[in-house]
């Protein structure tokens, strides 16, 4: 089984090239990805392919900062430098790229989006949530 799960922020905009046999879309980008029991704050760096439409998606779409999850696999590979050392890649390739943060590309991810008129932005706090019995997840509460 070669089956992997990430969630993390792109270290810069995706590069986006066409195969020229094929016209088939790639896009590259590299995710920083946290590592949770780390004692000081400390991130991975992972290489991700994208093909096709995800691909064309991704480049439209995602920007420096931006929160996206990925779900594909490992590959890895190897290859010869002009001086003759073998140098080898890991990469992660996409089956499932999920934006976890939207907006125009030029918008920062930490922007407040713009609210409709008619609503208002909540916080968490201004949910009430109520603890069902039986250990069973919370549901969201309304107050009448």
């Amino acid at each position: 089984m070669n089956n992997v799960v990430l969630i993390g922020r792109l270290t810069k905009d995706p590069e986006l090239r066409y195969i020229p046999q094929s016209e088939t879309a790639v896009a590259n980008f590299t995710l920083a990805v946290d590592r949770p029991m780390a004692k000081e704050k400390t991130a991975d760096f992972i290489r991700v392919v994208a093909f096709g439409k995800t691909a064309e998606l991704c480049e439209r779409f995602l920007a420096k900062g931006r929160l996206v999850g990925v779900q594909g696999r490992i590959q890895t590979g190897s290859y010869k430098t002009q001086s003759g050392e073998t140098r080898y890649t890991t990469e992660v390739y996409a089956d499932r790229v999920e934006f976890l943060e939207w907006g125009d590309k030029t918008e920062k991810p930490d922007e407040t989006p713009d609210i409709p008129e008619g609503f208002q932005m909540l916080e968490d706090d201004d949910i009430n949530f109520k603890e069902e019995p039986h250990g069973h997840a919370k549901q969201p509460h309304q107050s009448i």
